[in-house]
């Protein structure tokens, strides 16, 4: 074989080396999907009843899944799951032990047995809604009067908020606008609205009928004064209370609350109906 020849093969071999080191370069350079796991079933009793889920299901999915009712105040199918309200609480029990956990956010466990109107939760509940009533004085008869719940217990401080979230929820998640926020702790905590980006976007949000009105509850939100907010002067505030109750715009209040929002909220429980 001649000198040329030689030189010709040394260099096709090379060659084809480079291009298979190449190859397997770029198949080491790209990401590898990781495996998708199917989702597993578990097998749980709901108020003695089999029920059959799958994984990353909550309690309260799994129980609406069978038709079994459980009270929600701030959970919301289109918002992610809060647990602020704590009124879905029910009763969760595995061998000797139990506890109450709020049922939007507790995952379902295989085994595991669930009551939702055990007397633990009765009692329960009866407090959130002894506490909620505290700030909003009308709250759904029915409910009131199933579970005991007498008004007077603690102090109230109706400001008509009660710190579910939905509506600062709802312009964030599904709306991206963040107008809305909270600020505080404790008993301090309020829903405040960011006149800067409020000016900018809130006009304009669902065609000007503001989305968050269309999931507040208790009708702080839906209130004249509350959506329009006060006239600030050239220097806007970092951010302004959404609503602090005071007597003049009581009224205007329960006028712009009706049953059009929840049945939590019911025309007829509000005083004059």
């Amino acid at each position: 074989m001649s000198t040329e020849e030689r030189k010709g093969q040394d260099t096709s071999s090379r060659q084809t080396r480079g291009a298979v080191g190449d190859q397997r370069l770029e198949s080491a350079a790209q990401p590898v999907a990781p495996a998708v796991e199917a989702a597993q079933q578990v097998e749980l009793t709901i108020n003695g009843q089999a029920v059959e889920a799958w994984e990353g299901m909550t309690l309260l999915q799994a129980a609406q899944s069978v038709g079994i009712f459980i009270p929600t105040l701030c959970h919301h199918k289109e918002l992610s799951d809060y647990g602020a309200c704590r009124l879905c609480s029910v009763e969760v029990i595995r061998g000797r032990r139990s506890r109450i956990v709020a049922s939007c956010l507790y995952p379902v466990e295989d085994g595991i047995e669930v009551l939702t109107e055990s007397e633990k939760v009765v009692k329960h509940r009866k407090t959130i809604l002894e506490l909620i009533q505290t700030r909003w004085p009308w709250v759904d008869k029915e409910l009131l009067e199933k579970y005991g719940a007498q008004p007077g217990r603690f102090e109230e401080k109706t400001d008509f908020c009660i710190l579910c979230g939905l509506c600062v929820r709802y312009c964030s998640e599904v709306k991206k606008a963040d107008c809305l926020g909270f600020v505080g702790r404790g008993a301090q905590r309020q829903v405040v609205i960011y006149p800067e980006r409020a000016i900018e976007l809130c006009y304009k949000c669902d065609g000007g009928k503001m989305g968050c009105r269309s999931v507040c509850p208790t009708g702080t939100i839906p209130n004249e004064f509350a959506h329009t907010g006060p006239r600030f002067g050239k220097k806007l505030p970092l951010a302004y209370p959404v609503k602090s109750y005071n007597e003049d715009n009581a009224r205007e209040v329960l006028q712009t609350v009706g049953d059009w929002r929840m049945p939590w909220v019911r025309s007829q429980t509000m005083p004059g109906k």
